[in-house]
């Protein structure tokens, strides 16, 4: 565990350029060229996290005045993803899980029940949380696991039917996204998509970032678009003049910065997924595969980062007024874009539908989250994560416990309990 810990602990920055040389060097591109990849790809994974924490260490700040100012005083705090990764790492049931990942997934490729090579390994943390969870309702150490296995396996089918749709949308050919936070929105735009495309007038809203750039010239460029959404976060927030400006500047910054960042990363993916494709072709005729990846590649669509910051104060708003709720946004209100991210496909980049799936996921996450919250609280101290003071429970906005997936897994291993 120590070992894996480690590694872990060395970010993806880190991961993935090892991890993309030894699969450059597995599809026989060469030393030269898969240590080219893997640093061509690492380098995009560290533009792509200076970015974000541009965007995430300005709106945190922000977000927490804009709570600050309703005066919410919620008993369940969301203490964000990084705090919560630390629990799927840190969970009793990590290596036995992960070692099965491994396996499950190579089983599946070769058997062609998956076309995903999922090497997106630090967000198995997403997997591992939803498994620590159903090991504090249960305590049963070989449930949990077969359990997260099972949604393992579940997510490189489900990411395999939503590769065509994500790469026709973002122009990613040879990717899937076995995302598990990202991909429980997906058949809600879906849903979403198909009722409003049926009522007459609202299926003719259509409020596309490249539509929008296109009838609005300057003022709809995504550059535009950063400064003015962040002059109105500054705005709510309570800042002073100059404060909104220095935020709106930044945020205008994240909107140009990250797609060039992503471009970067993609141009190292692009040439290991090419050599992968060629050998696999020799390997395996007549197979197709994909190279499962992080939703982090597609946040930096100017369609899902727009709607991802107006959906900040929705969020705040719905938690003051949604009866019943006690959950506090928090720490991950700055990482709802990644809500978003596997919506967008589905939605196709319409802005309008975006905004109201989101909204909808934040509702449905305020009240799983309120629910579920003690036994989230529970899988935290089995990991012997330290609570924050002055809140009786703990959970997370943009994992995935606070999905109807963790509601689900929660009410099946109550059910676990009472046949048990």
């Amino acid at each position: 565990m120590e070992i894996i810990n480690t590694i872990i602990g060395l970010g993806a920055s880190v991961m993935m350029p090892i991890i993309f040389f030894v699969v450059g060097l597995i599809f026989r591109m060469g030393i030269g060229k898969s240590f080219k990849a893997g640093m061509t790809v690492g380098v995009g994974f560290v533009g792509v996290n200076m970015v974000i924490n541009l965007l995430l260490d300005n709106l945190g700040p922000a977000s927490k005045a804009m709570v600050n100012r309703l005066g919410l005083h919620l008993t369940t705090v969301d203490v964000g993803w990084p705090t919560a990764s630390t629990v799927g790492w840190g969970t009793p049931i990590m290596v036995a899980t992960v070692v099965g990942f491994l396996v499950i997934n190579a089983i599946m490729v070769f058997c062609k029940l998956t076309k995903t090579i999922d090497v997106d390994i630090f967000n198995y943390w997403i997997f591992l949380q939803v498994g620590a969870l159903v090991y504090a309702v249960t305590s049963n150490f070989w449930f949990a696991v077969i359990f997260t296995w099972v949604i393992f396996a579940i997510v490189l089918k489900v990411a395999d039917l939503a590769a065509p749709y994500i790469q026709k949308e973002y122009n990613l050919e040879g990717i899937s996204f076995p995302h598990l936070a990202g991909l429980a929105w997906s058949p809600l735009a879906i849903a979403v998509n198909w009722i409003i495309d049926k009522i007459p007038g609202l299926k003719n809203v259509d409020f596309n970032a490249d539509k929008i750039r296109k009838r609005f010239g300057a003022i709809g460029e995504p550059v535009v678009i950063g400064f003015l959404l962040g002059l109105l976060i500054g705005v709510l927030a309570g800042y002073s003049p100059d404060k909104s400006v220095t935020l709106a500047i930044n945020i205008a910054a994240a909107m140009v910065l990250l797609p060039k960042m992503i471009d970067v990363l993609i141009e190292g993916l692009i040439s290991v997924r090419d050599a992968a494709e060629k050998q696999l072709k020799i390997w395996f005729p007549n197979r197709e595969f994909y190279i499962g990846m992080d939703t982090a590649l597609l946040i930096g669509d100017s369609s899902v980062l727009a709607t991802g910051l107006l959906l900040i104060p929705i969020t705040i708003l719905l938690a003051f007024i949604l009866p019943g709720n006690e959950m506090l946004p928090f720490a991950d209100l700055a990482s709802l874009v990644f809500i978003l991210a596997l919506v967008t496909p589905f939605v196709r980049r319409n802005m309008f539908k975006m905004l109201i799936v989101g909204t909808l996921s934040v509702i449905i996450i305020l009240y799983v989250g309120t629910d579920i919250a003690p036994w989230v609280t529970q899988s935290f101290t089995q990991s012997n994560i330290d609570l924050p003071k002055d809140f009786t429970a703990v959970t997370n906005m943009t994992g995935a416990v606070s999905t109807w997936i963790g509601w689900v897994a929660v009410k099946i291993g109550e059910l676990f309990n009472m046949i048990a």
